[in-house]
């Protein structure tokens, strides 16, 4: 039976402090108009944050899934393929990757396709057709999958070995055996950082706003530069991610100590 950890033992005065603050930018919000008004303008990006985030991470989490089976594979090729992937995408700072898939890569799939469509008698397609928040999804989904390749990696690495061999014993196929055997006991190593990563992916949406899509951060721009408040706008904006940010955060701490809970049982 493994002990709690000491950070599991300990009063969460962080939380009391930061509950308090919360509590007192409420307040701000509901006692002054103009708190008010900024709140009801920056909740119409709240959808497209969730929107990005949510698709952004799930096709992330499929490519990165992928590029971790390939940097296993027993072929030489698809390992150094994945390795290649990995360590380019990594070494490129998100925003300039947004820029590039916006400016060049989009524009670039635009022509190839209108080549394609007109060897074919289609419809060719204009590239302002190719909306700026799907280049965004689009750039964030090639940044993080990057990242959740080697989460999913190093999980499927901690597997036992023995237990992949008692699997091939039974008779089971590769698919069975990942699905059945592998993953269920990587999932536990994968959690924490595949959890981190995707509170990590919250905060990082708010570099779309570059493109001008229309998220929180874009909108508290857009609302700053109007009304002249930067203090007041910039409040609510960094409030809005931390209630989203710190939620994840405590849900995804509660499911991991329930889990621990279930190893010691």
């Amino acid at each position: 039976m493994r002990p709690t950890p000491p950070q599991d033992r300990d009063f969460p005065w962080w939380l009391v402090v930061a509950g308090a603050l919360a509590a007192y930018m409420l307040y701000r919000i509901v006692a002054d108009d103009l708190y008010t008004q900024v709140l009801k303008t920056l909740a119409k990006g709240l959808g497209i944050t969730i929107f990005v985030t949510l698709t952004a991470y799930s096709l992330a989490s499929l490519l990165g899934l992928l590029l971790a089976l390939a940097a296993l594979s027993r072929w030489l090729v698809l390992r150094q393929l994945a390795r290649l992937y990995v360590e380019i995408v990594r070494g490129i700072p998100i925003i300039v990757l947004l820029l590039y898939v916006a400016f060049v890569l989009a524009p670039f799939l635009v022509a190839a396709w209108n080549g394609i469509a007109e060897a074919l008698g289609f419809q060719p397609v204009r590239s302002r057709d190719f909306s700026l928040l799907w280049r965004a999804v689009i750039a964030l989904t090639i940044a993080y999958a990057s990242f959740l390749a080697e989460i999913f990696r190093a999980g499927i690495l901690s597997v036992d070995p023995g237990q992949i061999e008692a699997a091939e014993s039974l008779g089971l196929k590769s698919w069975h055996r990942f699905r059945l055997i592998v993953f269920p006991q990587a999932f536990r190593t994968i959690l924490p950082p595949y959890g981190n990563d995707f509170v990590a992916m919250v905060k990082d949406s708010s570099l779309v706003s570059v493109l001008g899509v229309a998220d929180i951060t874009q909108l508290g721009k857009v609302t700053a530069a109007g009304n002249f408040r930067y203090f007041e706008t910039y409040n609510v904006v960094a409030m809005m991610y931390l209630v989203i940010t710190v939620g994840l955060s405590l849900a995804l701490r509660r499911l991991e100590r329930r889990m621990r809970g279930h190893d010691r049982t």
